[in-house]
């Protein structure tokens, strides 16, 4: 096949909001690398998923050896093996060899990864320490990342149910209140790049899938682009502003999210040799991070209730005016 310049690749293959580690450190070297692949090589994206593990799995027997030099090569290769992991997506967006089974695999490995790595890392300060910190560090690190995935998941499905609540409200209003179809929210648009994104930022996806409703003019069918976030940005004046500031150059809002507390623990940590004082920290923001997405969803169901409430309303009074016009006729 035809390789398009990298400024082509770029466009293709990397997302438009990711990590800052990610767009910072990662894709400068992973980009040039998917576009060399795809060129002079037949690898497939899954042969570079099982590399990527293999990688992890060589970062972890460093770690479990305890000593600085190993941590710190332990380190590298645990970057090396993040470089992989991200190539393999883009890889598959570049050359359209993308799977199902390859998304699974990329997400059960990357669990895999984390657990062994961290068990290494905890176990081999452990093994030179003894002290039994270490043990329950690496239970925290395990149940931490676990805990960022299935939250983002079940994040994702809640945001999901109210798009679709909401575009299935607006279609009812246009149909009692003989809206013309372009005023009627269209169905989103979740690719398996945005759904990706949502799982690793838990909500931010969800405002750039926001799809448009009602104009300005119906004030009883609110746009479904902004209906579930007004009263957070109302509390919070000054989130656009830095949103779109790190938007514009690609950095999700989510700035401590599963990716960087891994590079936290996985990297950082072994290379200033704080393994237990990073990691806590790492930890603590990621918490507070999933706190403030917590209280961000909260808000929107809140938001999302009224909208409702509000569809509901023009319905019924469209209904009764139905009703009343051709009661007459009727009779």
């Amino acid at each position: 096949m035809d390789i398009p310049p990298l400024a082509e690749v770029r466009r293709r293959t990397e997302k438009k909001r990711d990590a800052w580690w990610t767009v910072l450190l990662v894709d400068p070297v992973a980009t040039p690398l998917v576009r060399w692949t795809a060129k002079w090589t037949r690898v497939t994206p899954n042969q570079i998923t099982w590399a990527a593990l293999v990688l992890g799995l060589g970062a972890a027997a460093c770690f479990a050896q305890g000593e600085w030099r190993w941590l710190v090569a332990g380190a590298v290769v645990y970057h090396a093996s993040f470089i992989l992991d991200c190539m393999d997506g883009k890889l598959a967006r570049l050359t359209g060899q993308g799977s199902e089974f390859g998304g699974w695999l990329d997400y059960v490995f990357d669990r895999i990864r984390v657990l062994i790595c961290a068990i290494a890392l905890m176990g081999g300060q452990y093994e030179r320490t003894g002290d039994v910190a270490y043990v329950w560090l690496a239970l925290a690190v395990v149940f931490l990342d676990a805990l960022r995935y299935i939250d983002a998941l079940q994040i994702f499905k809640v945001r999901q149910g109210m798009r679709t609540k909401l575009q299935r409200a607006a279609a009812e209003v246009a149909e009692v209140t003989h809206a013309p179809a372009p005023r009627v929210a269209a169905a989103a648009r979740i690719t398996a790049e945005a759904k990706d994104e949502a799982l690793e930022a838990g909500d931010e996806a969800d405002e750039e899938q926001s799809v448009p409703g009602p104009r300005a003019e119906e004030p009883a069918a609110p746009a479904l682009g902004t209906v579930t976030q007004q009263s957070f940005v109302r509390r919070f004046t000054h989130y656009n502003r830095v949103r779109d500031f790190l938007i514009n150059h690609r950095i999700r809002t989510h700035l401590i999210s599963g990716i960087e507390f891994q590079m936290a623990v996985f990297i950082i940590a072994p290379l200033v040799r704080s393994i237990m004082g990073v990691t806590i920290a790492a930890g603590i923001g990621l918490l507070l991070f999933e706190l403030a997405i917590v209280y961000k969803l909260m808000l929107s169901t809140r938001d999302f209730e009224r909208a409702m409430a509000s569809y509901r309303r023009t319905i019924a009074e469209a209904t009764a005016e139905r009703v009343t016009v051709t009661a007459p006729a009727d009779a």
